[in-house]
Order: C-alpha cells, then sequence, then structure tokens
C-alpha cells in the first residue's frame, strides 16, 4: 500500500510544522493577540511575505518543475488583488454613502446609492458609471470567485495559445512579459474601468468590521496568509509528486522526447501554467488588503523578474527553496529600502542601500547562477547528505541527462 504525501517526503511535515510555530510565535508577540513587541505595521509585513512565498512556490512550479520561466507571473498575483479590491471599494463606500444620505427627510431609492456610490469611486476619472466589468462588484462570492476564475482563464487562454505554437525557452519568457506589459499599459488608462494610474485604495478597511482595530485585523490575515501558504505548499507538492510530476519534470529536461513517447507535452503545460496562475491570483487577493492599495505599477514587469530572482535565489525545483528566497530577500529588500540599513561611508563615497539595493540583488542572482545553481536550499541538501546520482559507462540517451550505463545496471 503506497504511503500518504507527507511520508514520502518527510520536508513537507517539517515545513508546516516550520509554518506552524512560526503562526505561532507571531501571534504571541503581536500587539493584537500578544505581548505586543511586534507592531502592527510588522504584521502585517509579515502576512505579506508569506503571500509573496506562496507566488514563489507557484512560480517554482512553473520553472523550477515544468522549465517555463514565466515572466508574467505577478500580471496574475495582481488581477487577484484587483477582483477582491473591486468588492472591497464598493461594499466599503456603499456604507459610507448610506451613513451620509441616512439624514435626508426622504430616503434614497437603490438607484441613487447605486449613483452615489459609482460618482464616489468613478469620479476621480470623470465619470459617474461603473463599468460593465464591476458587475459582480457587490457581491462577495462572485468577486471570490473571479479571483481564481479571472487569473485562470488568462493563463488558460494565453498558455494554450502560446504552447500549441510550441514556443519555448527565451521566446516564451519574452511572450509573458509581453503580455503582462500590455496589461499594465492598458490598466493606466483611465478608461479601462479601474481607476487608472489612482487604482483601488482603503482596501485595509473591511466593511462590516469597522469596529475591529487593525491589531486584530492584521493577525486575522495573517493568519489567513499562512494557511494558504500551507495549503498551498501542500498542493503543489502533490502535483510535483507521483506520474503527473515526474512527466512535468522529465517535459522540463528533454521535452522532444517526452513527445516522442506519446505524452501530449502541451496539456500538462497547461494545467501547470493555469494553477500556477489561480494559486498566484490567490496570494494577491490575500496581500492586497494588507497592503490598502494596488495599482497598474505592481503590474510592472520588473516584478515577475523579481519573483523570479527569488525562487533561484532560494533554489529552483525545491518548493522550501522557494518559499526560504522569497522571505528572505523580501525581508532584506523591506529593511534596506525602507531605510533602516545604515549607511557605510567609505571615505570618497558614501553607499545609501536606499540606492545600492537592486544592485546588490542583481549581483546576487549572477553569484547564484554561477557558483551555487541549488541556491539557499543547497546547503540544506549538503547537510541532509543528499547527493546526485553516481553516473558512469555509456550513455543510453542522447543528451548529458540521459540514464547511463552503470546507473541502469544498478
Amino acid at each position: 500500500m503506497r504511503k500518504p504525501l507527507v511520508l514520502r517526503h518527510p520536508s513537507i511535515l517539517v515545513f508546516l510544522a516550520v509554518l506552524a510555530v512560526f503562526t505561532v510565535g507571531v501571534t504571541i508577540l503581536s500587539t493584537g493577540y500578544g505581548t505586543g513587541v511586534i507592531s502592527t505595521s510588522m504584521v502585517k509585513t509579515l502576512g505579506k511575505t508569506l503571500c509573496l512565498a506562496l507566488a514563489a512556490v507557484a512560480m517554482d512550479l512553473v520553472w523550477g518543475y515544468a522549465g517555463i520561466l514565466s515572466l508574467g507571473q505577478m500580471a496574475f498575483f495582481a488581477l487577484g488583488g484587483y477582483m477582491i479590491g473591486m468588492w472591497l471599494m464598493v461594499a466599503r463606500t456603499e456604507t459610507i454613502v448610506t451613513g451620509s444620505l441616512a439624514n435626508l427627510p426622504i430616503p434614497p431609492t437603490a438607484a441613487e446609492i447605486n449613483q452615489a456610490v459609482a460618482t464616489q469611486i468613478f469620479g476621480v476619472v470623470g465619470s459617474d458609471q461603473f463599468p460593465a466589468i464591476w458587475f459582480l462588484s457587490g457581491s462577495l462570492i462572485g468577486q471570490l470567485a473571479l479571483v481564481v476564475l479571472v487569473p485562470g482563464l488568462l493563463a488558460l487562454v494565453f498558455g494554450w495559445l502560446a504552447f500549441r505554437s510550441r514556443v519555448n525557452g527565451v521566446y516564451l519568457s519574452i511572450l509573458t512579459q509581453a503580455m503582462t506589459l500590455a496589461l499594465a499599459l492598458y490598466l493606466f488608462q483611465n478608461d479601462s474601468g479601474l481607476r487608472g494610474n489612482n487604482g483601488l485604495s482603503g482596501l485595509q478597511n473591511i466593511p462590516g468590521l469597522d469596529a475591529v482595530p487593525q491589531e486584530s485585523l492584521s493577525i486575522w490575515f495573517f493568519w489567513a496568509s499562512a494557511v494558504a501558504l500551507g495549503l498551498g505548499y501542500l498542493l503543489v507538492s502533490w502535483v510535483a509528486s507521483g506520474k503527473f510530476g515526474s512527466v512535468t519534470r522529465a517535459i522540463r529536461d528533454d521535452e522532444a522526447r517526452v513527445r516522442f513517447l506519446g505524452y501530449s507535452v502541451e496539456s500538462y503545460k497547461l494545467v501547470v501554467f493555469t494553477l500556477a496562475a489561480v494559486i498566484t491570483g490567490i496570494a494577491g487577493a490575500l496581500y492586497y488588503p494588507q497592503a490598502g492599495i494596488i495599482n497598474p505599477a505592481e503590474l510592472a514587469p520588473i516584478a515577475s523578474i523579481y519573483l523570479a530572482v527569488w525562487v533561484a535565489i532560494g533554489g529552483r525545483g525545491r518548493l522550501y527553496g522557494a518559499v526560504i528566497g522569497a522571505i528572505v530577500v523580501s525581508m532584506l529588500s523591506s529593511w534596506f529600502t525602507g531605510g533602516r540599513a545604515p549607511d557605510v561611508n567609505l571615505g570618497f563615497y558614501t553607499i545609501k542601500w536606499v540606492d545600492w539595493w537592486q544592485v546588490l540583488l542583481g549581483l546576487s542572482f549572477v553569484l547564484v547562477t554561477l557558483f551555487a545553481p541549488k541556491g539557499i536550499s543547497g546547503i540544506f541538501d549538503a547537510l541532509a547528505h543528499l547527493r546526485p546520482p553516481r553516473r558512469g559507462g555509456t550513455p543510453l540517451g542522447p543528451d548529458m541527462g540521459a540514464l547511463q550505463e552503470r546507473e541502469a545496471v544498478e
């Protein structure tokens, strides 16, 4: 009888245990439910970091396991944020408008309230009507469904067009980046229906929870982010294991050979690409209520490149490596760019980390690629004495990674 997934891969249990301990520790030290050692802003930063880690896990599924270097993952991340942000803005604005009109001699009609809400939201872009894409904005369930459907459908359509045309390698990466840039440029327009450059703001104010302080809300979102990361890690681990995972890794290593063996390469790649987009969209839906605002700048191609850098530094092809990379690099980024890192005076020049952080990040990516391709997770491999198989004899295939004679006999 086959063992359960967590017993076949003990690293999953280790990861979930560490995540649980971390969640409990932050809760105990938080301002809302603990000793107050960790401020509310720091709790929000940690919650957002867990969401970025979930996006990194999805990126590792696409890149580390399927070999698809997607430079458009943050487009799905931002779309998830926009979908939940639409409901948050409508519900919050409706509460404000209803309260302000409650003292009128004649109670306002539903149409008047709707008109006032639309004016309040879209007046900044010169409109007083809800765009067609906001047709479900008054329904929380509807917008939660769109959090999954919109990124998933975009990935499904884009992936089907790209994979059926057998676009691979750097060309596919350029296409994903072009998709992200095109979407960002469209959303910057005032007539896009999403308030153009203004984006959606005030997302940290959850409708119906006005009496709940931000100290408590920050912990609730932190818990939700931790649960989402744990469930996402389990799901991706399950997908990457078994026959499906083996075929996916085979596609990464030698796509032509897998196709000649009779597998539908395009179908496998499309499933992985779409699933990763859905997971990334969910991560974005949890991230932006903690950030409080979302605008088209969040879709900038550089954001997706950062995501790839995190996965590479953490260790591509190892899910815990993607999490480590996302957490370490994003927290260091907050520290350096937040002005908390002390400047370094060299006498002839003063290094200000706010200006030099991106250079340091780029240098780290180059060094990891050249000298430590396993990333930070390679340290754990060394501690666990994990080594690649000893290969020798005559190759049994046309490429360097093919099974060799001695390995086949053993």
